[in-house]
């Protein structure tokens, strides 16, 4: 059984006892999220697709870690006026663990 989740402005497609990176959630480690926007459910009878969300269905995950991600240089010039600008950026993410499906 799989879902489609929207978090973070983002769709994942989850499984039971999948590990993934999503968006900064509030919460510590080992604290229990559950996501109510499920956008469809499928198994092996078919797929479930909600308008715009699956009534009654929701996605149980505990929380992993609370990690930063991968260094994203951004830079700006502007040409011809001897202006430069280098900044990094590291975007806040946290680690959940898809415990269940509910459908």
């Amino acid at each position: 059984m799989y879902a489609v989740i929207r978090t973070g402005g983002k769709q994942y497609r989850v499984a039971a006892n999948e590990v993934l990176t999503v968006d900064r959630l509030a919460g510590d480690k080992g604290a229990a999220v559950e996501f109510g926007e499920v956008l469809a459910v499928g198994a092996d009878d078919g797929l479930k697709v909600g308008a715009p969300t699956v009534a009654g269905a929701k996605v149980t995950a505990s929380i992993v870690e609370q990690v930063k991600g991968d260094t994203i240089l951004v830079f700006k010039k502007r040409r011809r006026q001897n202006s430069r600008r280098k900044n990094g950026h590291r975007q806040l993410m946290t680690k959940v663990k898809i415990d269940q499906i509910v459908a």
